[in-house]
C-alpha cells in the first residue's frame, strides 16, 4: 500500500506535545498488532471508532476492516463491555514520513518513534457513536469464550 502524505490516530483523551511509542493491547496476542510504537490509519473512520473503543467506560472491543472497490471501510466495531461514558474524542492527524505499514496492505501504520501531530481535533461521541455497535448476547458468550482460551 502506498503510503498516503497524513495518517489518524483517535484517542479518547487529549495527548499534549507529541505521541509517544506504546506498546498496543491486543487481545489476539498478534504480534505484527502489539509492537511498541505509535499506531495510526489511513482510513479516518478507523481512528475514529478507535478513540470510541479507548473512552472511558469502554472495557473491551473489536474492529474488522474490509475492502469495499480497493478503498478500505469499516465492517464492524463492536463493544463487548462497558460504552463511551465521555462527551469528546480526539483526532489526530499525522505526517506519515515515519511510518510504515503494519502489516502489509492494511490500513494501520506503524512509528517506532514519537510524531508530533500535524493537527489535533476535539470532536464530540455523539456526533460519531454510530461507528459503533454493542455486540449481541451471542457475540459476547463466542468472544469471551474466545478470549479465555487464548
Amino acid at each position: 500500500m502506498k503510503l498516503p502524505t497524513y495518517l489518524y490516530h483517535g484517542s479518547g483523551r487529549r495527548i499534549l506535545g507529541a505521541l509517544v511509542p506504546k506498546k498496543a493491547n491486543d487481545l489476539d496476542k498478534v504480534k505484527e498488532n502489539s509492537l511498541n510504537g505509535v499506531y495510526a490509519s489511513s482510513v479516518k473512520e478507523q481512528a475514529l471508532s478507535m478513540a470510541l473503543h479507548s473512552c472511558k467506560g469502554v472495557r473491551e472491543g473489536s474492529l474488522g476492516m474490509h475492502k469495499v472497490n480497493d478503498e478500505l471501510k469499516i465492517r464492524d466495531s463492536v463493544i463487548y463491555r462497558g460504552w463511551p461514558k465521555q462527551k469528546y474524542i480526539y483526532l489526530y492527524t499525522i505526517l506519515s514520513n515515519s511510518f510504515v505499514n503494519r502489516p502489509r496492505g492494511s490500513s494501520q501504520w506503524i512509528s517506532f518513534r514519537a510524531v508530533r501531530p500535524f493537527k489535533i481535533e476535539k470532536l464530540l461521541v455523539k456526533d460519531y457513536i454510530h461507528l459503533v455497535r454493542k455486540a449481541t448476547n451471542k457475540e459476547k458468550a463466542i468472544f469471551f469464550k474466545e478470549q479465555s482460551e487464548v
